[in-house]
């Protein structure tokens, strides 16, 4: 996710945010209405969030491929098919009451049977017409998370159909896994948006995407409100929710970079949650009153991406002097605090393939012998690293610090570049960066939605973003994806791995664990490893 890549919250008082959003922006379709007040305590049912959301783009599920976003739309948009809980291995029934998957000859028809009396949140009914136009939608689109449906589930727009009003069939080709297909669907590519208010906002043949940045246009337990760049988000519950109604009123994501003003906000009480602390605010927090902390497991992984078109980064011997030389250790035990594990492959622990090897632990010697025989004794670099925390509670300028000082000690020198992170998303995906630290979380729960993207550049996601190709390992990584023998899936997957920790053009720093700190009235916030909660379920 990666993003689609790695968080969601904004921040300052509604009451300022009802000052300065633009006219017409309040009150999506269905759900109008003036802004609740930003205090929890103002605002019974109203949950308030603080966490940094400078990576959010847009709301559009066919366009967002940010944590933020994808954390506040997961409420917003339903799909056909969902995990439920923490269970993160077999879709359940959503908007599709059923599925059945038939051989067609060169394809493999999966036929999804529709909920009946489902409505948007503007009124309109819910039929397989949307359900055509939203997949169709996101294919012509073509924005970050479009890959998933062409390049992974190998769509066109002619593979979905309607054959009735409560029935879609969507042709998977051959070459693509339906499994792989059906656990996509329950990421927020898979939202399906409510046709007729699409086309009603379309402008310049844009799909309505312009309206659906800030708006919203599903079926879900909340909707969009309004969007104020880098201050908040608000969810309103959606009056038409066909499912069990939401405890809350609204839900108000705001954007706090500092893990201090977090915790502060929430001991005062001004708001609910706060996500984004580090180890140091959860000590502070312990015997609080009125105070909770807890954590949870994530598949995210922070990695530094070296652009292989950049030189001297396209010679394999430097990018593997680069991993030699890190101090990961010294990065989980002082940085961290131990709120992360050492794991250096692009599967996370968590996932089948996921390999506990991690070969490497600052070997200056090692990592300048492997700089002479590349021919280089002295490298300079841009190291771009995003503003704010990073995940597992450091910030992403002490992590850089730290690596310019191991890094510094092979007679690498790195200018660090920091930014905020959508901005540096922008240059990344342009792949005009050179070093580039971030953090990766897969959209679906399956190793190849961390090793495609890691390995595929035609994907146009990591490997893309690296400036990586190596066609031999992308077909490896797609003939994995279609192994049936499970046994053989996790070997192919690790063999992979392997060839990637010492191939590829990443340095993977670690993977974190969630804290989060709750006022003690909260109740049913459980987090999904996948990077999400369903806010429908809790109380305050």
């Amino acid at each position: 996710m990666s993003i689609r890549q790695s968080s969601i919250f904004l921040a300052i008082a509604l009451v300022l945010a009802a000052a300065c959003a633009p006219a017409g922006t309040p009150g999506t379709s269905g759900s109008p209405g003036a802004s609740p007040s930003a205090s929890a305590g103002g605002a019974a049912t109203t949950l308030v969030i603080d966490r940094d959301t400078s990576d959010l783009i847009s709301l559009d599920p066919a366009v967002l491929y940010e944590f933020s976003a994808v954390f506040a739309t997961h409420n917003v948009y339903e799909t056909l098919v969902k995990f439920e809980g923490t269970d993160l291995t077999t879709p359940k029934a959503s908007l599709a009451t059923s599925w059945d998957v038939k051989d067609a000859g060169t394809t493999n028809d999966i036929t999804f049977k529709l909920k009946s009396g489902v409505k948007f949140a503007s009124g309109n009914p819910l039929t397989a017409d949307d359900v055509v136009y939203s997949f169709q939608r996101a294919i012509k689109l073509n924005k970050s998370p479009a890959f998933l449906f062409t390049d992974i589930a190998g769509l066109k727009p002619e593979s979905i159909k309607a054959t009735d009003p409560s029935t879609v069939v969507v042709s998977v080709p051959k070459t693509s896994s339906t499994q792989t297909f059906l656990i996509i669907l329950t990421f927020t590519i898979g939202g399906i948006v409510d046709s007729k208010e699409a086309k009603a906002h379309e402008a310049s043949g844009d799909f309505g995407s312009a309206y659906l940045l800030d708006h919203s246009a599903g079926s879900g337990p909340f909707a969009v409100d309004h969007w104020t760049k880098n201050t908040e988000v608000l969810l309103k519950a959606n009056p038409n929710y066909g499912g069990t109604k939401p405890a809350l009123s609204a839900v108000l994501f705001k954007h706090v970079q500092e893990p201090a003003n977090q915790q502060f906000a929430l001991e005062k009480g001004d708001i609910d949650i706060a996500n984004d602390l580090g180890p140091e605010q959860i000590a502070a927090l312990q015997g609080k009153a009125g105070v909770t902390t807890t954590s949870a497991d994530s598949l995210l992984l922070v990695y530094v991406g070296m652009n292989a078109m950049v030189k001297p980064l396209d010679n394999v011997k430097v990018r593997e002097a680069l991993r030699t030389a890190v101090d990961y250790d010294g990065i989980i035990k002082d940085l961290l605090k131990g709120n992360g594990s050492k794991v250096q492959g692009i599967v996370p622990k968590g996932l089948a393939g996921y390999n506990d090897s991690a070969p490497f632990q600052a070997d200056v010697s090692k990592a300048k012998d492997l700089l002479q025989q590349a021919g280089q004794t002295s490298v300079t670099l841009d190291f771009l690293v995003p503003t704010g925390q990073a995940p597992g509670g450091a910030a992403w300028s002490d992590i850089a610090a730290k690596l310019k000082s191991d890094w510094a000690k092979i007679g690498v020198t790195v200018n660090i570049k920091q930014t905020t992170t959508a901005d540096l998303l922008g240059t990344y995906r342009a792949q005009k960066g050179q070093l580039v630290m971030i953090n990766w979380g897969p959209d679906y729960p399956d190793p190849g939605a961390n090793v495609n993207p890691f390995t595929d550049y035609k994907a146009k996601s990591i490997a893309y973003r690296n400036g990586w190709d190596d066609a031999t390992i992308a077909q490896k990584a797609h003939d994995a994806e279609l192994t049936a023998d499970p046994a053989k899936r996790v070997a192919a997957y690790k063999d992979i791995g392997d060839y990637v920790l010492h191939n590829g053009p990443y340095v993977v720093l670690y993977q974190p664990k969630e804290l989060f700190g709750l006022r003690s009235n909260v109740k049913g916030f459980n987090w999904s490893s996948i990077g999400w909660a369903e806010l429908a379920s809790v109380t305050k």
